[in-house]
């Protein structure tokens, strides 16, 4: 992502970063369905410092092969400290802004994830605890549960990021008060 910016040369204005997924509802049953009401297109967001580190990625391929449909063809963001959501999928445009942007999930559920949406195992979700998760890629279905690592545990490249904010107490939440959620 952060050559893309370089090459764009945003002005200093420029504070966020939207990654805006396509909506094809006579290719998307979900989208053609109205299931959830859903504010379709997917469009998520970063604040521009977020989206300049190192390890916030454009897709095209993975294993070698170029990306499905379903993992998010022909382009997705991959943002490896985050929560899944906050990788968009079938990026068809991006905008640069100075207000922070609307969001998917600002949108659809204003109140089950944050803007940041870091992974954080201290701070729970409303409905339930994060200190935890299962690996899913083995085989089986009885994955023991592991601790969480925060960030991902990429918090040597990123947790300075968010300097600014821990350093004014600021909440950017509404739902917990964290920037981490």
């Amino acid at each position: 992502v952060r050559a893309l910016l370089d090459w764009l040369d945003p002005t200093e204005e420029a504070k966020y970063v939207s990654f805006v997924g396509w909506k094809n509802t006579t290719v998307s049953t979900v989208q053609r369905s109205g299931l959830g009401s859903f504010p379709w297109p997917y469009q998520e967001a970063l604040l521009m410092e977020e989206a300049q580190n190192d390890l916030a990625m454009l897709v095209t391929g993975a294993y070698g092969e170029p990306l499905k449909p379903q993992s998010g063809a022909p382009i997705r963001l991959i943002v490896p400290w985050k929560y899944g959501f906050k990788s968009g999928k079938s990026i068809q445009k991006i905008v640069l802004s100075k207000e922070p942007p609307s969001t998917f999930w600002k949108e659809a559920g204003p109140s089950e994830y944050g803007f940041f949406a870091n992974v954080n195992p201290e701070v729970n979700h409303k409905r339930w605890s994060q200190a935890s998760e299962r690996q899913m890629w083995t085989v089986g279905g009885t994955e023991p549960q592991v601790p969480t690592a925060k960030w991902n545990g990429y918090g040597e490249w990123v947790e300075t990021l968010y300097d600014p904010w821990v350093k004014q107490g600021a909440a950017h939440n509404q739902r917990c008060g964290s920037i981490f959620c």
